[in-house]
C-alpha cells in the first residue's frame, strides 16, 4: 500500500510502485479483469481490421514504416513496432464498442494493449508479464483520470487519448525493466505528449489522438530507456501537466491506495457500440418494443432525460456513423425501427435512412439531474394519445449488471465473424484465456492474423 503523502514527485512514487510488481503477483480477480480487457479489446480489433478508416492508416504509414515485424490485429500485412501499436489502438477504438472506465469514461484498454502486444513480439516476454504490463498500465491511466476528472472534460481534453499516453508508458517502461527513476521519466515524457480534443471525436482526428496515445508512451519508454529525462513533477508540478489541463489535481486519487484499491476491477463492457451513456436509453427502447410491442410508424414523440454528461455527449445532429455511436436521437431511433443496437445498425446506410432521420427528428432530449450519471428516463408518446415509459439507472454491461465471461467471447465471435477474413475466434478467446501461462504472445499474435486468398 502507498500512501498518497508522499513528498516524492508522482511520476517516481508511482515508478516505484510499478517496478516493485513481480510478473504475475497482482491479485487474481486484477488478472483476470486484464485478460477480459484484452479479449474484448482483440475483438474489437478485429471486427473492424478492414475498415475504410484503418486502411487508410496503413496507407498512409506504410512507406514510411521501419522492418515489417509486427501484427497488425486481424489484418495480412505487419508493420514496425511504432506504426502496428497506432494502427491496433485505431482499430480497437473505431467501432466504439471498447471497454470503459465509468468514473472518466475512458477507454483503458486500446491505448495500452497495442504497446504491451508489441513489445512482446520484440522481445523474449511471457504471457505473465505481459498480462502485469497491461494491468498496471490501465491502472494508472485510470488513475490519472481520477486525478483530472471534472475541470479536464470542461477543457475539452479527450480523456482516452490524454491518459492513454501514460498507461502506455507504464506498460512499455515495466516490459522494458526501466528502473524507478527511468519510469520516471518516462512518464514525464509522455506528459508532453499528452494530446486529444472532445471537438474532434466526430472526426477520423480522434483516431490520431487515439493511436499517438499508444505509439506516444512507446516512444516515451524508449527515450527514457536511451537516457531521456523529464522534471520530476512534469505531472503533478505548479506548471505541470495536470495543472495545464484541469483543475486542481486530485493526488490522492491518484496515488492513494496503490496495490489495494483497483481501478481496473471497475472497468465495464459494452453490449452496443456505442457512447456508454447511451446504452441506458438503448435498454428503455428495446425492452418498451418488446413489452408494448411498439411500431416505430405509430411513434409521436419520444422524450429522453437525463443528467448533464448525457445531453452534452449525446443532443447532436447525426451527420455520419460516428455521430449516431454517440447520438441519443439514434439510440432510440435504431431499437424502435430494427429491434436492434449493432453493427449493422450503424451502417451509413441505416443511419443516413429516411425512416431514421423521421424518427431521430421525433426525439427531444431534456436534462433531468435527479438521474445519475449512466441512466436514462424514456418516455415514448404514441400517435392516439397513449404514452409508455421507463427508466433504466443501470445498463447492460454495467458495475452493476456486468457482462459475463462468455458473453464477452460471444462478442468477440460475433465481431471475429463481421471481419470475414476467416479467423479462428476459438484459438483467439483461448490465446486470452491463457496468456498468463503462456511462454509468451506469439500464438496468440499468430491467431489474429488474417488469411488472403
Amino acid at each position: 500500500m502507498t500512501s498518497s503523502n508522499s513528498a516524492s514527485p508522482a511520476s517516481r512514487t508511482i515508478a516505484d510502485f510499478v517496478c516493485g510488481t513481480a510478473p504475475g503477483a497482482l491479485p487474481p480477480e486484477v488478472l483476470h479483469e486484464a485478460k477480459r480487457s484484452l479479449l474484448n479489446f482483440v475483438g474489437g480489433a478485429v471486427g473492424v481490421a478492414y475498415a475504410p478508416v484503418v486502411e487508410t492508416a496503413v496507407r498512409v504509414l506504410e512507406p514510411f514504416s521501419g522492418p515489417r515485424t509486427h501484427t497488425l490485429i486481424g489484418r495480412h500485412e505487419r508493420l514496425d513496432p511504432l506504426s502496428a501499436s497506432f494502427i491496433n489502438a485505431v482499430s480497437a477504438n473505431l467501432l466504439d464498442y471498447d471497454d470503459t472506465h465509468l468514473r472518466t469514461v475512458i477507454h483503458p484498454t486500446a491505448p495500452v494493449a497495442p504497446v504491451a502486444l508489441a513489445l512482446a513480439e520484440t522481445r523474449p516476454l511471457t504471457g505473465a508479464q505481459v498480462l502485469t504490463a497491461f494491468a498496471l498500465g490501465a491502472e494508472i491511466e485510470c488513475r490519472i483520470g481520477n486525478m483530472v476528472t471534472g475541470g479536464h472534460y470542461a477543457r475539452g481534453w479527450h480523456i482516452t487519448s490524454t491518459c492513454g499516453v501514460y498507461g502506455a508508458a507504464v506498460a512499455a517502461g515495466y516490459l522494458l525493466g526501466l528502473s524507478p527513476e527511468k519510469l520516471a521519466h518516462a512518464l514525464g515524457i509522455a506528459a508532453s505528449q499528452s494530446a486529444g480534443i472532445v471537438e474532434n471525436l466526430p472526426t477520423e482526428a480522434k483516431n490520431v489522438g487515439m493511436g499517438n496515445a499508444a505509439r506516444g508512451g512507446l516512444v516515451a519508454a524508449l527515450f527514457a530507456e536511451g537516457g531521456y529525462d523529464s522534471a520530476p513533477r512534469a505531472i503533478d508540478g505548479p506548471l505541470g501537466w495536470a495543472r495545464a489541463a484541469g483543475d486542481e489535481p486530485n493526488l490522492d486519487e491518484l496515488l492513494g491506495d496503490l496495490g489495494t484499491r483497483w481501478e481496473l476491477l471497475k472497468n465495464t463492457y459494452k453490449p452496443y457500440p456505442a457512447g456508454i451513456v447511451m446504452h441506458s436509453i438503448i435498454d428503455a427502447c428495446l425492452d418498451l418494443r418488446a413489452r408494448h410491442t411498439i411500431e416505430a410508424a405509430s411513434i409521436a414523440s419520444v422524450t429522453v432525460s437525463g443528467d448533464a454528461l448525457l445531453l452534452a455527449r449525446g443532443d447532436r445532429e447525426v451527420r455520419n456513423e460516428r455521430d449516431a455511436r454517440v447520438s441519443i436521437h439514434h439510440s432510440v431511433a435504431a431499437p424502435f425501427l430494427w429491434g436492434a443496437f449493432g453493427v449493422r445498425e450503424l451502417d451509413r446506410e441505416r443511419v443516413l435512412s429516411t425512416e431514421a432521420m423521421a424518427l431521430r427528428a421525433k426525439v427531444k432530449a431534456e436534462r433531468d439531474d435527479k438521474i445519475p450519471q449512466g441512466g436514462a428516463k424514456v418516455v415514448v408518446r404514441l400517435a392516439d394519445g397513449t404514452t409508455q415509459e421507463t427508466t433504466v439507472l443501470h445498463a447492460r454491461g454495467s458495475i452493476q449488471k456486468p457482462m459475463t465471461d462468455g458473453e464477452i467471447e460471444d462478442k468477440v465471435r460475433s465481431l471475429v465473424a463481421l471481419a470475414g477474413t476467416n479467423l479462428d475466434a476459438e484459438k483467439i478467446i483461448a490465446g486470452v484465456w491463457g496468456l498468463d501461462v503462456a511462454p509468451g504472445v506469439m500464438a496468440l499474435m499468430a491467431a489474429t492474423v488474417a488469411r488472403v486468398a
